[in-house]
């Protein structure tokens, strides 16, 4: 059984279907990437997934196992989040925090173990606020790590980062994937270097939408267009 399915769903935004029709599944150790134009649904479709809003027909089905607080997230970056007022090491265990009430020796150890894997241990007890975009991003990402049992969404995680720093994440998402076993689900306008390490796409806004492996993606139009630049994505 998949970790997660998605059964012909269908979801609204201010009282207006944006998405119908959507079916696809997320199995062990799959990397999904969700692409399409602006207005497509995507951030509606990551609210349904993550139980946010509920779809008006279908359903959305956890399996395996997984349990919805066993599921890690990483939103958009906010001014909020970046001018955080922490150290590092009390952002990262807060993604397990909001789990318990007392932090255990174990449970530290594991945000320590969440900054190795993002390769960024020596920022464990730097202030949140002094560290660069990309840097922030690793730190949120270790933490959304933290509450992760089998599964990771994320939305738009490079937004924001110049182009070295986001190629970076990339590789770090990729390393969580190959190394830890985790399913990844990340929205992502950047196509043509998500798709370098997806094993999935799933695009929105075409009929039918387009869900299946990526190799076979990148010979659609759909792909053409948003690889080439001449859709509003």
């Amino acid at each position: 059984m998949a970790l997660l399915s998605c059964q012909d769903a269908a979801f609204a935004y201010d009282g207006q279907v944006v998405l119908s029709d959507v079916s696809f599944e997320v199995n062990a150790g799959d990397y999904l990437c969700i692409v399409g134009e602006n207005g497509s649904g995507k951030t509606t479709l990551m609210k349904g997934l993550l139980r946010l809003v509920a779809p008006l027909k279908g359903k959305i089905v956890l399996g395996e196992g997984l349990r919805q607080d066993e599921i890690g997230y990483l939103p958009q970056q906010s001014p909020a989040q970046r001018d955080f007022p922490a150290s590092v090491k009390e952002v990262v265990e807060s993604g397990i925090r909001g789990k318990r009430l007392f932090l255990s020796h174990q449970d530290r150890a594991r945000a320590r173990e969440a900054l190795e894997l993002l390769e960024a241990r020596a920022l464990y007890s730097r202030s949140f606020m002094e560290l660069s975009g990309g840097q922030k991003q690793r730190v949120l990402l270790a933490r959304a790590l933290c509450s992760a049992g089998k599964l990771l969404l994320m939305d738009e995680p490079t937004a924001g980062l110049d182009p070295i720093a986001a190629r970076e994440l990339y590789r770090l998402i990729e390393k969580i994937n190959r190394e830890k076993g985790i399913a990844i689900v990340m929205i992502s306008h950047d196509v043509h270097t998500a798709s370098q390490f997806a094993s999935h796409i799933l695009h929105l806004q075409q009929t039918p939408l387009y869900y299946g492996r990526t190799a076979d993606y990148m010979d659609t139009f759909h792909a053409q267009c948003l690889m080439g630049g001449t859709c509003d994505v």
